[in-house]
Parts: structure tokens; sequence; C-alpha cells
């Protein structure tokens, strides 16, 4: 059950690890430097993954994209600028580099014919194909600015388009035309970078007005001085370029802004474009900054004022700016806008019968009208390729529940009709999403078939996910399955091979094949694999058992989990455990308790997956139900009672399984499930030890809300008070390991959170270890960090769950 870690500076075997873990060692911690945990397991994190695969909009070529596991620390430490909740890197004028890229290739769907796309290894972003599949793009990340890269899939490898280079801090970077023969770059302005003055030059003020409500959440990564918004305005301001990479013609459209987004019209006549303004905020990240949203024409002149938006600082918890917001073109007409505004001052607790208002602009010289309203949050719009249609969606967060309406594009003046309301915690009534395509012009809309379209959904069930593609008839509500994953596989809908429907491509797997990409002729009931992937690292997990427990807690909410367990195991011996866990909110007690796992999955752990550790002989009890049921606004109430109810009746279902030994239970998870874990340890004895990764752990820290309470701290002491572990951290017994990204960005989860908390168990006497991975965030993705901190999971666990075996 050992893990086999050792340090590459200083040799240390698994059992002198081990022992360094007593309580003694525990308070003064050795630098050990970097640990492994054994071979198996390293070789499963180091393995590349099997590529991505990506149809391109007509569904002529599949790009099959590989990739490295992980990137090298030197890579995740690159200096970068925290500037409005956006990270920067300086060096490369853009987001903060990531994986690698490793290989492209092209692989003709028509006859299956395979092109290796010539690229270095490198950090590419794309492709990005045009519309029309005749050409794609691809960014590589480079000193100055994102290179860009063009080529035709079937004649031309890719080639540097020179004079312009790519900003992506605030944007995606580039996009095609209408006319798919140019691209819209949000170009790199030059100039040198500002520098901090040496000497400051005043001090930093922040002003509250008496009676002017600002809460924020404890975000993250904030601009902090004036030499902040020097930084940010340096980097985040892009020129919009278009560039003709045929031609080679550039056209400069508009002044250099802070331009977050531009997105050309259906009829390419125009641009809908935004760009932030000052002033700026010390609270909020940039999505609260003032902005200016306009349409453009595509030399960069204003034709329309549609919003000027102030600072957002004063938005309710859990509410929306009032105001124009989410403007977006109607995807089938020619350069209609809509909008939507709030009618209730965008405070969700306001009582009033209507919630939003959705606008329409049909011409930029027109006037807006009123398109509809609706009851609760209007979230969003969805148009259809018939040019009419157009879905409505709303979300009441109160109850979880949301409608989804159907109106005519054309037609506006006509009423909508309901066409379903459900909750949307619901996994088994799920009905699935629409079917997006993007047209041969670059029109995201709906796939239609006469008066029916096609949605597809992962089709949860109490055996599992079974994903599904449905025809839905919008006159007569009369659903068709067209297609439905084997019982024995997981097959996930990638999209449509034809224009009639009848050829689907999906991503199919099972326990014992990885993926396969393949082509499902529904008229003549033939599969054709396209394309077998091959993955000998999750070859070592083939022989890992896996099942789903259902059981109930006391006050009857039903549950469930995924038990695993170690390839080789012969059931002849009980297993120490892992629970890995995340609460999770629901106002409905039958909602909370259906299985929303995917038992038929090629099993393959990626970074520091904690289903690893089935690699050291452990079992695992993966994704165990952590109910939280209540209304909305209470259900936190009884948040540290309804834990130990879920504990309870995860451990008597391991119990009646019997594969496992529950006097030898871990308890673990990430973020939330860090702060689960550690309530369970200060409240039950259920537990040998727990593994909290990344958490928040005193709701003090967080007093503007988290997860979904939206009540404040002052409004409810009590609650914060009760549910923070930092508070009980004296009646922490069993040992505990903290692990946490010494940068982290997540709201709410800095660092100083668990070292704190590991301060406080510390100084009751507790037993615990703090390990701050360097330069990670949230989430762990350096290859040193990874296996570092698996290595150290695995050794708590054998210092603390393997004896009595």
């Amino acid at each position: 059950m050992m893990c086999g870690m050792a340090s590459p500076r200083l040799p240390l075997p698994a059992a002198a690890l081990a022992a360094l873990l007593s309580p003694l060692a525990a308070q003064t911690p050795p630098d050990a430097g970097w640990l492994r945990p054994s071979e198996a397991i390293a070789r499963l994190v180091e393995a590349p993954p099997p590529p991505d695969a990506q149809l391109s909009p007509q569904r002529t070529w599949l790009t099959l994209r590989a990739r490295e596991a992980l990137p090298g620390l030197d890579v995740v430490a690159r200096p970068h600028l925290k500037l409005a909740g956006t990270r920067v890197d300086p060096v490369a004028h853009g987001p903060e580099l990531a994986t690698k890229t490793t290989g492209l290739v092209l692989r003709a769907v028509a006859d299956g014919a395979e092109i290796t796309v010539p690229i270095a290894p490198g950090h590419w972003s794309g492709p990005l194909w045009s519309a029309d599949d005749r050409a794609y793009a691809l960014v590589r990340a480079a000193d100055g600015g994102g290179e860009l890269w063009v080529a035709d899939p079937a004649t031309a490898p890719p080639r540097r388009v020179d004079g312009v280079r790519v900003n992506a801090v605030l944007a995606g970077g580039a996009q095609w035309l209408t006319d798919q023969r140019r691209l819209l770059v949000f170009a790199v302005v030059p100039g040198q970078a500002p520098e901090r003055p040496l000497v400051p030059t005043g001090p930093q003020i922040q002003v509250a007005r008496p009676g002017e409500k600002a809460p924020a959440r404890t975000y993250q990564d904030l601009l902090q001085d004036a030499h902040d918004e020097l930084l940010f305005e340096h980097f985040g301001r892009s020129q919009l370029t278009i560039v003709d990479p045929a031609a080679g013609g550039r056209a400069l459209v508009g002044a250099p802004a802070l331009w977050e987004r531009a997105e050309p019209s259906p009829d390419g006549a125009l641009l809908l474009a935004s760009r932030i303004e000052r002033p700026y905020s010390y609270q909020h990240p940039r999505a609260a900054f003032p902005r200016v949203v306009e349409v453009l024409d595509l030399e960069g002149r204003s034709a329309r004022l549609v919003a000027r938006t102030p600072l957002q600082e004063t938005v309710p918890i859990g509410g929306v700016p009032t105001g124009p917001r989410g403007v977006a073109w109607v995807a089938s007409l020619p350069h209609t806008l809509v909008w939507t505004e709030a009618l209730d001052g965008g405070d969700p607790k306001a009582n009033v019968p209507l919630r939003d208002a959705v606008w329409r602009l049909d011409e930029p010289a027109g006037e807006p009208q009123v398109w509809f309203r609706t009851e609760h949050r209007a979230a969003g719009l969805q148009f259809g390729s018939d040019g009419a249609l157009a879905l409505a969606s709303e979300f009441d967060r109160r109850s979880r529940r949301a409608r989804l309406w159907r109106f005519d594009a054309k037609l506006p003046g006509q009423p909508g009709v309901l066409l379903l309301e459900r909750s949307t915690q619901d996994a088994y009534g799920d009905p699935g999403s629409p079917v997006v395509e993007r047209q041969a012009d670059g029109r995201a809309l709906v796939r239609m078939a006469g008066d029916a379209v096609f949605l597809a959904g992962d089709g949860a069930s109490p055996q599992g996910n079974r994903p599904f593609v449905d025809r839905w008839d919008l006159a007569t509500g009369r659903k068709e399955r067209l297609f439905h994953a084997d019982a024995s596989r997981h097959e996930q809908f990638l999209g449509f091979l034809d224009a009639r429907g009848l050829r689907l491509l999906v991503r199919s797997e099972s326990r014992d094949l990885p993926p396969a990409l393949v082509v499902v002729d529904l008229v003549a009931a033939k599969r054709t694999i396209l394309r077998q992937f091959e993955d000998p690292a999750g070859e070592a997990l083939r022989g890992a058992q896996k099942r789903i427990l259902t059981y109930a807690r006391e006050d009857g909410v039903q549950m469930s989990g995924t038990l695993y367990l170690p390839p080789g195991h012969d059931g002849q011996k009980r297993l120490p455990c892992l629970v890995w866990a995340y609460p999770v909110e629901f106002t409905q007690a039958s909602d909370a308790g259906q299985v929303r796992s995917t038992p038929n999955r090629w099993l393959r752990p990626a970074g520091s997956s904690h289903l690893a550790l089935l690699l050291a002989g452990y079992a695992v009890f993966d994704d165990a139900s952590m109910p939280i049921v209540g209304p909305q606004r209470s259900a936190n109430d009884t948040f540290v009672a309804q834990l130990q109810q879920n504990a309870r009746a995860a451990v008597e279902a391991l119990a009646k399984d019997g594969a496992v030994d529950t006097a030898r239970l871990a308890v673990a998870g990430h973020s939330y499930g860090a702060f689960m874990t550690a309530n369970l340890l200060a409240h039950t004895d259920l537990f040998r030890c727990g593994i909290a990764r990344s958490g928040a752990f005193n709701r003090t820290l967080t007093p503007f809300g988290f997860q979904n309470e939206d009540r404040t701290y002052w409004e409810a002491p009590e609650i914060y008070d009760t549910m923070s572990p930092f508070r009980h951290a004296h009646r922490i017994q069993e040992p505990i390991l903290f692990v946490h990204g010494a940068d982290d960005d997540n709201t709410g989860t800095f660092p100083l959170q668990s070292q704190r908390m590991f301060a406080a168990v510390k100084g009751n006497g507790g037993h615990a270890r703090l390990c701050m991975l360097p330069s990670e965030s949230h989430g762990y993705a350096a290859r040193e960090n990874v296996l570092h901190c698996l290595a150290e999971m695995c050794a708590w666990l054998d210092a603390h769950c393997v004896a009595g075996g």
C-alpha cells in the first residue's frame, strides 16, 4: 500500500516519509524537495492523453490536436501581472500559458485521409475554422503578442501573417468576418509597459459613501493602485484590425481602446463592439467596470450608441446591473439587436410581478421596442435556422426552475408559447440542449428540420448517464429518439455529419476500451470507427472495478456514489478507502438523490485526480452524495447536521457493500469539498484522517456570501459561525492534510485560508500538515506540483489508514 515516494534531490523512501508524518514531525515538516508518488502513478499522470477532437463547421474535417499532459513549473511559474481579475503574461502580452500543443492532424471525414500539420510544439490556440471550411487560423503565443497563422486545409500548410500581433488579454484575439475571407484581429498596440515608480506618488484612497451599499464577493487579482491601472490599460488596449490573409492587406478599425468584444453582424455590414472605460474599481474585477456598447461600421465609425454603463459596484448580491445587458445580434436577421433590462432594479429580493424586459432594435437608426417580458430572470436567447424561431429562457434562482418559450423573431408582436418548465436540478428530466451549428456565413443557429429542433443530452438515469439525441417537434410536442448510447458504453454526441441528420459522430468508450470516434448511420443502423485512440497509460487501470451504490440517509433523502476498487483486487480483503465528495445545494429532495455518474467510461484520471490513488491500492468512493436540501435562502441553516447525515449514510452504504474497511476511511475534497472535509472531521468520528485541498475555512473572510448563500455575515452571523470549521478547529482530533496553491486566484479561497486553518489546528494541539504548492492557482497545473500533491496524499493515507489491514 506504500506509495514509493522519493525526492530527486534527496532519495526519500515511503517508509521514511511516513515516519516524517508522525505528530512530532508534523510540527516541523522538513524541506524534502520535490516528492514523487509511485512510478505507476507517475506514468499515468505524465502520459499524454488521447487527442482532442473537433469537427469543422461544415463537417468536412476532423481536427485531432495532441497535447502534453501537464506543463512544467517553468511555464506555470512565469512572471505574471494580476490586473482586474485577469492574469497577464507580460512577455507574451497575453493570458498565462498552459499546456503545449505537440501535434495537429486533419482527417477528411469523407475518405479518412489524414494530413499532419507541420507546426512545432508550442502554445498554440485553435484551429479557428472559417465557417465554410475553406481555411483555418492558429495563434501561437510568442514574446510581444500572439503570432497569427493561416492555412488552407487541403492545399497549404500554416503560414505566419506578418505585421500583426494578437492581443488576447481582454478578448478572444481573432475571428473570421462574415465573408469568411478576412479576419478581425484584436492587435497589440506597440509601446513600452509603464515602469513602477521607485517612490510612491501618494497613498491609495478608497471611498464609501453614506447609504450606498456596495457588497462585493472576496475577489482576487484586483487592481491595487494607480500603477496597476496603467498596466491594465497598456496590456488590455488593442487595435481592431481587419486582416486579409490572401491579399496581404490590413485595415485599422477605429482607434485603440480597451476593446473586449467586436462581433460582425449577420449581414457583415456592422460590428457590435464594447470597450471598457474609467473609473476602475479596486473591489471588483473588470466585469464591473464602466463600458460603452455601440454599433460600428467596418471603418470604426459609430452608427449607434447602445449603452453606456457605469461602474457596477452597487449591484445586489445575486442581482444584475440596471440598463441594457447581454446585448447581442439576432443571428437569424441581418442586423437586429436584442438585449435585456431589469424591471426590479436588478435586485433578486424585490417582490415584483416581472423581473426583466427583452428589447430589440431592428435598425441602428430606429427606436428600440420591448419584445417581451419575463416573470423570472431572462437567461438567454437562441435562434433557429428557419429564420423565425427564437427560443427564450428564464430562470428563478430561488426555486431553481427554468422555462423555455418560443417566439417568432420575424413577427415580434406575436405572444410567446411556453414549451416547457422544469427544475434545473432534475437530472432525470433534463430534455437536453438544442443542437447549434455554424452556417457557412458564420451564423450560429439551432439546427431545424421543418418545425422540429434537435436536442442532445446526458441522459441521466438510475443506472448512470446514457447520452441521447432527440428530434423535438415544437408544434406537436412529440419527441423522437434518434440515438441513445448503448447501456454498456458511454457515447457522447459530437455532431451531425450530413445535412439531413442521418449520420452522426460520437465519442464512444467503455470500461474496457479507450475512446474512439464512431460514425453512426441511423438509416442503415451501421457503426463505423473513424478513429480508435490508444491509451497505454490508461491500461494500468483496466482491471479496476466500478459500481454505483445507491442508498438513503436517515430522513429518506436518496443518495449515490461510485465505488472504485483497485486493479487486481480479489475481494478477499477489505480495503482502506478514500471518500471524495463536494456538497451541492438542492431545493427538492427528489432531485438530490438522482444518479449523475458515468459508470461505463474508460477510466483515465488526469492531473491531480484522486482516482490515481487506485494504483496505490486504495478504494475510492467517488462523488459521494453530499446534498444540502432546503429553500435557497435557508438551506445552510442545517448545513452541519445534513453533512453529518450524509456521511453516516455513506459509511453505512460502504459497510453494507462489504468491499472496504469502514474502520479505515479517509475523507477528502477540493475547494468546497475541502470545507466539507474539515467540517466532517470537526463534527463526526467516522474517518481516520482527512485531506483538504484549496479550501475556505473561515466564512467571516467571505462576508458577502459564498456558493449559493446570498445572506451576508451581518444578516446571518450564526450561520457563518456554525458553518466555519475554523471556529471548530479545536474539535478536529483526526490528522488533516492541507494542500493549497500558493497563488490561488479563486474567489474566497485565497491561500491565507489554509494557512490560518493549519495554524488553528496546530495551536489547539491537533495533528496537521500544510503543503503550499508554489505558483499554483486553484486547480493544480504544473507537473512537479501535481506529482508532489499526489505523493503527499498517498503518504498521508499510508500513514493513517493502512494500519489494521
